[in-house]
């Protein structure tokens, strides 16, 4: 090493001493803390100039800067210990000296740092401080951030890439490091900042950490403050990679739990933005898809932004998306949020309702459920949801999903599906029969009754039980249907079968719809003669001896018939 190198080192060691030296300081406190932010900032720089492997003797205007900063250290050092030994003529005086000594040493940071913009340096590799141990304390990690702050400023572009890598492990492991960056003033910015940049890895990095502190509320103001809206929006426009995008769409989703929020990504064009990721779901990652549609559900909640979302042909997008088969994790991913987004629009408002049946999205949903694709249960669970949700009692749509194949899907389900995905075939029949006459003829006609009377079966649970019971007591309201039951012997039999095990099971919900449909079927001759001639006549009468009214009904049903008949015979004999 040279003598210029040996005053790098002798620099370095000077500053350490007096930031050590100036805790110890008891006049003075707010110069002195000013003086040690200085401090740290330069010592930065210096370490930094460490690791360039260009000479520094060749370098003129570097070896005039390290003289005078080594000779402003000299005299802080002087005004440390006359500090601390109060031995100063003045407190005027040694208040202009700090001032003087606090704005040299950030002209001189400054200086380095000009020296690194020129390109009068280059690096050989960077080395940044240790990382703070966990529990670490707050002097230690500041030092630690206003280091990295530091390589942030004046770094080549590959030392700017290291020192954000490193900022992102210490925050991920440490998130109180995020509170030293927010009070360091120009930190978050300079990330902000850094968002334009045209470095991939740069850029890349900077959304990242960006992405994370939006996870916190209580940092969230602190980057809309900072401006960072606008720049993520441009990483989505013209980023430099998915990895970016994902990042910055991560940041937004996260920025936009507030409602506030939303104008301003409106504003600088992001919703527009958004929407093309999406419809462009080939040619960007899933998972950039799946997030964007994070970020407009978010934003669809404002009225004024979802009226413009229709405009720009929202809808269409995400029906589109819905179709996807491009085969992969992330199509049912893009589809389930892309259901959630539709969902979430028409919550509440007919008009978009209409609009995404016109637009084929009913359709859209029923392949969803189509058994001979392959949908994971939670996709077709999800399209079973908005199903019910957009064909809300109307005739027309019912018809459109009749024509679609909807009944046959769910048959096959409740028949052949696995347990999840019976339950939720289930669902749709126990939702079919609450929509119309027509809805539970085409039911009985299409066989729903034989698959219902299998779900009460108590192995199943409770509430599978209650679910079945109610959608066929609703479908056995229907004459035709109630026909059609009565016409095979085991079905009555079945029932009473199941009652008895209602009283054993103590499951007075399921017991209810099972005397309910039994009422029902009273109304046919043949239901009355199956159930007064079973084995389980007296487990009726006994629950109308306990006030069970419907089971005192099915009784008095049972006797008004049974006198009818002696009525007739007397007169016929």
């Amino acid at each position: 090493m040279g003598e210029e190198n040996t005053s790098i080192e002798q620099a370095i060691q000077l500053i350490y001493s007096l930031i050590s030296l100036s805790h110890s300081i008891r006049v003075f406190a707010g110069k002195w803390q000013s003086i040690r932010d200085r401090l740290e900032e330069l010592l930065s720089s210096l370490t930094a100039i460490e690791n360039c492997d260009d000479s520094i003797d060749k370098n003129p205007s570097l070896v005039s800067t390290l003289k005078a900063i080594f000779d402003v250290l000299k005299g802080c050092d002087d005004l440390a210990r006359r500090c601390l030994r109060l031995s100063y003529s003045g407190k005027l005086l040694m208040q202009s000296d700090l001032d003087i000594v606090c704005t040299r040493l950030s002209n001189y940071t400054k200086s380095l740092a000009d020296i690194y913009t020129l390109g009068l340096l280059t690096q050989n590799y960077a080395i940044v401080l240790s990382r703070p141990n966990l529990g670490a304390s707050k002097d230690d990690m500041k030092i630690y951030v206003k280091d990295l702050l530091s390589r942030l400023k004046i770094g080549s572009s590959d030392m700017k890439r290291q020192a954000l890598i490193s900022f992102n492990e210490v925050i991920q492991e440490d998130d109180r490091h995020i509170k030293i960056a927010v009070e360091i003033e120009s930190f978050i910015s300079l990330l902000v900042n850094f968002l334009d940049s045209d470095e991939n890895g740069i850029q890349e990095e900077a959304a990242k950490a960006v992405s994370f502190i939006a996870g916190f509320e209580a940092y969230k103001g602190v980057l809309i403050g900072a401006g960072i809206i606008a720049p993520l929006v441009r990483i989505l426009e013209s980023g430099s990679g998915n990895l970016s995008k994902e990042f910055a769409v991560r940041c937004l989703q996260k920025l936009t739990e507030n409602s506030d929020n939303a104008w301003s990504v409106s504003a600088h064009g992001g919703v527009t933005e958004l929407l093309k990721i999406c419809s462009n779901n080939g040619h960007c990652s899933g998972e950039l898809v799946v997030l964007s549609c994070g970020v407009l559900k978010n934003l669809v909640r404002v009225e004024e932004i979802k009226k413009f979302m229709v405009e720009e042909g929202a809808i269409s997008v995400f029906i589109k998306l819905i179709k996807s088969r491009d085969g992969g994790v992330a199509v049912p991913l893009s589809q389930i949020s892309s259901i959630d987004f539709l969902l979430t629009m028409a919550s509440g408002d007919e008009t978009t309702r209409q609009i995404i049946v016109k637009e084929g999205g009913v359709r859209a949903l029923v392949r969803l459920l189509d058994p001979k694709l392959s949908f994971p249960s939670k996709a077709r669970e999800m399209g079973l949801k908005a199903i019910m949700s957009f064909c809300l009692s109307s005739v027309d749509t019912f018809n459109m999903m009749l024509n679609y194949g909807f009944l046959d899907h769910i048959m096959y389900f409740l028949h052949y599906g696995e347990v999840s995905v019976q339950e939720l075939a289930l669902k749709a029949a126990f939702w079919l029969c609450g929509t119309s006459e027509e809805a539970k003829k085409a039911m009985g006609d299409a066989g729903f009754m034989p698959e219902l009377i299998k779900f009460l079966d108590y192995s199943k649970s409770s509430d599978v039980c209650e679910m079945a019971s109610e959608a066929l007591y609703s479908m056995i309201s229907v004459p035709k249907n109630r026909k059609r039951f009565v016409q095979n012997d085991q079905n009555v039999g079945f029932l009473l079968q199941m009652l008895d095990q209602s009283e054993m099971n103590n499951s007075s919900g399921s017991k209810k719809f099972l005397l309910s449909i039994l009422m029902s079927l009273t109304s046919c001759n043949s239901a009355r003669k199956k159930i007064a001639n079973s084995g389980y006549l007296k487990k009726i009468e006994n629950l109308a001896e306990s006030d069970n009214s419907d089971a005192k009904k099915i009784i008095r049903r049972l006797s008004s018939n049974r006198f009818r008949n002696i009525f007739n015979g007397l007169w016929h004999s």
